[in-house]
């Protein structure tokens, strides 16, 4: 979910047709997204997996955030920074996938230009918002496992907000920037999106001007964006790892990996299918392949991070049967 990568060998091309054509043909009041439209046969089954796929997203999440939110005893950072990626997820997965899944029935589907302009800043505003969210989270588990005596004091209810707050700040402005610089340039009478929906690359594309400084500017945000962040996560990981071996207890050490391996997985998996989908040479790959890697973190991650939490997680479990128990017996009352 990290959308911000993109390296483009186009420039001279688009900096010519740039010089050829006139600003006034740069305004386009729609685009045509072509998904898998070479593949006919394969769409129909793609609806109904991806689909399924996102009922489920929506429900694990909103499973997740209505239980902390019910249940005053997760109502602890590490509960509450999970409340807040499980909004992400849900979040994130309806920018995309209800889009997808128009463009998997239609045989044209078109999105307007203010359309993809909103789709592409939720996905950047959200896919910077869980970078962050995972670096804080990772450092509240350093804290909670380093130092135990005085983690009420290094994430009080202070902290926890602050983080937060700037995790979906710093999300915000990551969207804000892009969008608005993507979309300030020409786009003459190019309209076809080589894509599912409306990403930053297959857009860029479709430019035609020299977009040269966009790109030092995205791939220098990348790397912060998504650097900064990991590296504070190897950093609390590491620390975190030291303390463990140093436990003299092995039922200690068992319970501090327990607690720290739904994070690690799902950090794994976040930064994992990032990184196959934005760090590889775009010229390797191509537009379909590049289309089904993207699809690896807008439908597998928000999928798999409620059932990584819950199903790791013995506090969530018991929250979840206990909503449920109270979920029967007002019905049978």
């Amino acid at each position: 979910m990290t959308p911000l990568l993109y390296f483009a060998p186009l420039r001279a091309a688009r900096g010519s047709t740039a010089a050829t054509r006139g600003q006034n043909d740069s305004s386009v009041a729609e685009f045509i997204l072509l998904g898998f439209s070479a593949f006919p046969e394969l769409q129909g089954q793609m609806f109904g997996a991806f689909l399924v796929i996102y009922l489920v997203t929506l429900m694990g999440n909103a499973t997740i955030v209505a239980v902390i939110l019910l249940d005053q005893s997760l109502h602890i950072p590490m509960y509450l920074f999970l409340q807040n990626l499980s909004v992400v997820e849900m979040s994130f997965s309806a920018a995309i996938t209800p889009e997808m899944l128009v463009v998997l029935t239609s045989e044209k589907a078109t999105i307007s230009f203010g359309g993809c302009f909103a789709q592409m800043y939720f996905i950047l505003l959200f896919g910077g918002t869980e970078c962050f969210l995972l670096g804080a989270m990772a450092y509240d588990r350093f804290a909670a496992i380093c130092h135990p005596l005085s983690y009420p004091m290094i994430m009080n209810k202070r902290v926890f907000v602050k983080l937060v707050i700037f995790s979906w700040v710093s999300g915000i402005m990551v969207a804000t920037v892009q969008t608005t610089w993507v979309f300030s340039f020409p786009y003459c009478d190019h309209k076809e999106i080589n894509h599912l929906f409306c990403e930053t690359p297959p857009v860029l594309e479709l430019a035609c001007a020299d977009t040269f400084l966009f790109e030092v500017y995205a791939f220098t945000g990348t790397i912060l964006i998504v650097m900064v962040p990991f590296l504070l996560i190897l950093l609390s990981y590491t620390r975190i790892l030291f303390s463990i071996l140093r436990m003299p207890s092995t039922t200690g050490r068992q319970k501090a990996f327990s607690t720290c391996a739904s994070h690690l997985t799902s950090v794994t998996l976040f930064y994992g299918t990032a990184s196959i989908t934005y760090l590889q040479p775009k010229s390797r790959y191509s537009p379909d392949t590049k289309k089904l890697m993207s699809l690896a973190y807008t439908l597998l991650t928000p999928l798999l991070n409620p059932l990584i939490y819950s199903l790791r997680n013995k506090e969530m479990k018991r929250a979840v049967l206990k909503l449920w128990q109270r979920k029967v017996a007002l019905h049978r009352g």
